[in-house]
């Protein structure tokens, strides 16, 4: 319905070139209308790009979006545009001091192949997971986030020897859960990752009631699934990204010989084969935190 953002947010051009509504917060105080407040804690290379690759599907919500954009204090955004971070985002503790999150979003990073203990911002990482999972409806964990929650459930990620690196198709595997219950019996998803999860021990996970399994490919295995309380849901591929963000990492990478070509998917003429699953997961996440809210609220509907 509409983004709140502020006037001189750097990607309003794009925002509006893609037909998505947004009124600056000054309007939105004006409306008798309460919007989800969103965290986003990107910690994406080139993140002030990737930021729109997160607005997109969220800008399609029947509901009112306010993104409050979040940083990290142990990490150095060093391959972001100077003066970005201090100037649009704030610490997590800055961004729950006034009024709580209705959901929040840990995007990708790229560590997937160093041991959670010895990733500099780890331990803030996970007491913030910690936390978010107490107070916050829902936190949504893309790519590395999703091997990050897997993680403090019990199950470790492993290296591939390749890059698992294109477009995979996807199993439904729960079409009565709130989140994957709108999306298709199969569908597609990009992935760019050097890490994954064993089926075996995610298969035991759910077995022991510690996690729900969503969906799964043979070459991706268990890409989306929650924790036993719905509190944690992960994707580790990557619904987010635009062909554009998907293409530019295959033409960055096609001279590295420790990439593979991007599966199914030509860079040189990007085709979109995700936008549908993208936009329904996106929409059902947002609307599974709002009902969370409501029966919080005592409201039915």
């Amino acid at each position: 319905m509409t983004l709140i953002l502020q006037e001189d947010y750097h990607a309003l051009p794009i925002v509006e070139q893609n037909r998505l509504r947004w009124i600056p917060p000054e309007r939105a105080e004006r409306q008798d209308i309460r919007p989800l407040r969103i965290g986003i804690l990107n910690i994406m290379p080139l993140g002030e790009q990737y930021e729109f690759n997160i607005l997109h599907p969220l800008g399609l919500s029947v509901l009112q979006i306010e993104p409050i954009w979040i940083r990290l204090e142990s990490h150095t955004y060093r391959t972001w545009l100077p003066d970005h971070v201090e100037k649009v985002y704030v610490t997590y503790q800055e961004a729950v001091r006034q009024q709580p999150l209705d959901g929040l979003i840990l995007t990708g990073a790229p560590v997937e192949t160093i041991r959670f203990e010895d990733v500099n911002y780890w331990e803030e990482t996970s007491t913030i997971l910690r936390e978010a999972r107490r107070t916050i409806p829902s936190t949504l964990g893309l790519c590395w986030a999703g091997f990050a929650m897997a993680y403090l459930e019990g199950v470790d990620k492993f290296n591939y020897n390749r890059k698992l690196f294109g477009i995979y198709p996807l199993r439904n595997l729960d079409p009565s859960h709130p989140v994957t219950g709108e999306l298709d019996d199969e569908f597609w998803c990009p992935q760019s990752r050097h890490a994954g999860l064993a089926d075996e021990a995610m298969e035991q996970a759910q077995r022991d009631g510690r996690l729900k399994l969503l969906a799964h490919g043979a070459d991706p295995g268990y890409t989306i699934f929650a924790t036993a309380d719905d509190r944690f849901l992960a994707h580790t591929g990557h619904p987010e990204y635009n062909a554009t963000r998907l293409a530019d990492e295959a033409e960055r990478d096609q001279h590295n010989p420790e990439v593979p070509a991007p599966a199914n998917f030509d860079f040189h003429n990007p085709v979109n084969r995700w936008r549908s699953h993208r936009n329904n997961f996106f929409g059902q996440w947002i609307r599974h935190c709002y009902m969370s809210i409501s029966f919080r609220n005592g409201v039915s509907s």
